[in-house]
């Protein structure tokens, strides 16, 4: 009996270290430390593409275009180029908190200042824009003078002129062309084509200013028969423009910007409070409905310009980034 506890005895011991034995090999002998709770790693922002700047820019202005007008004449097909222009871009909506008239308008937007930095405030209160302050000699200075060529081909002489004390008094010495008084569209794009094609082997910015629309607005009145005319010879001749970039091989590397001055009161011989313009543009970046100031900032920043480095700030904020107007 005292044999037969014994060998139990003996048994059980040697079950305990079997089982001690197999419990150290399974977890105290191996060569896997335990895993350590870490963070969740947080994977790294994918670098944003830099977009690649135009070679060149071409600006039409449509002067005194009413936005209403413009839908209108879109939905009836009566303005296929602006139609093409924009579905390769956008249109978006552009208005003005100030004087809505010629010598204001074209300085805010070629210049994206208030007049209260430029000395523009309306047709008749004019002074000469500060020297450096427009895109053309921005656009001198950032390339070089050798490097890059500025036009304006401008339909109006008066609230436009060169003169002494006048807006572009002393743009037109920074640039290489400044031609303004040539009064029909068809002079305008004729003369626009010839230096296309005389500057095409240079990058360029021209502005090219259409006057048929307000001529026809003052002389019949906005919603006349010869008003709404007038946007078909608007889009008409900027069709000439983009069709003779398509010819030289420019147009896959050129940004055409269409836009407008001011409006027209409706039914009236005037624009003395008419704040509603556009901008259509093959532009795919532009993003978001603006001021007038904002289109020269567009412009520049586009041009890969940094827009924080221009002394004295400018006003308008590029469309092709969000900005949302300030309440005070």
């Amino acid at each position: 009996m005292k044999n037969l506890r014994a060998s139990r005895a003996v048994l059980g011991l040697s079950l305990a270290i079997i089982t001690i034995l197999m419990l150290v090999l399974a977890f105290g002998c191996s060569t896997t430390p335990p895993a350590t709770p870490t963070a969740t790693a947080i994977p790294s922002p994918v670098p944003t593409a830099t977009p690649t700047p135009p070679r060149n820019v071409v600006l039409i202005g449509w002067d005194a275009a009413e936005r209403s007008q413009v839908k209108e004449s879109l939905s009836q097909g009566k303005l296929p180029n602006l139609q093409k222009l924009s579905s390769e871009g956008t249109m978006v909506a552009i208005d003005m908190l100030r004087t809505t008239d010629t010598a204001s308008g074209w300085t805010q937007i070629l210049t994206g200042y208030e007049p209260e930095v430029t000395g523009v405030f309306a047709n008749d209160r004019t002074n000469s824009i500060p020297k450096g302050f427009t895109v053309f000699e921005r656009l001198e200075q950032y390339f070089g003078p050798q490097n890059f060529v500025t036009v304006a081909v401008i339909s109006k002489k008066g609230n436009m002129e060169s003169d002494p004390g006048k807006p572009y008094y002393y743009t037109k010495d920074s640039m290489d062309v400044f031609i303004n008084g040539l009064e029909e569209d068809d002079n305008v794009v004729s003369k626009t084509l010839e230096l296309l094609g005389q500057y095409k082997d240079k990058p360029f910015f021209f502005f090219v200013h259409f006057a048929a629309v307000d001529n026809a607005g003052h002389q019949y009145a906005e919603g006349s028969q010869q008003y709404k005319d007038a946007f078909i010879s608007y889009d008409t001749h900027t069709g000439m423009i983009v069709q003779k970039l398509k010819e030289l091989n420019l147009y896959d590397r050129t940004l055409v910007y269409v836009t407008a001055d001011h409006g027209f009161d409706v039914g009236q011989k005037n624009h003395h409070d008419a704040p509603y313009v556009f901008l259509a543009t093959n532009d795919p970046l532009v993003m978001r409905r603006g001021l007038r100031e904002d289109i020269a900032p567009t412009i520049l920043d586009r041009f890969g310009l940094d827009l924080s480095k221009i002394n004295p700030p400018l006003d308008g904020h590029p469309l092709t980034k969000p900005y949302q107007l300030p309440l005070w």
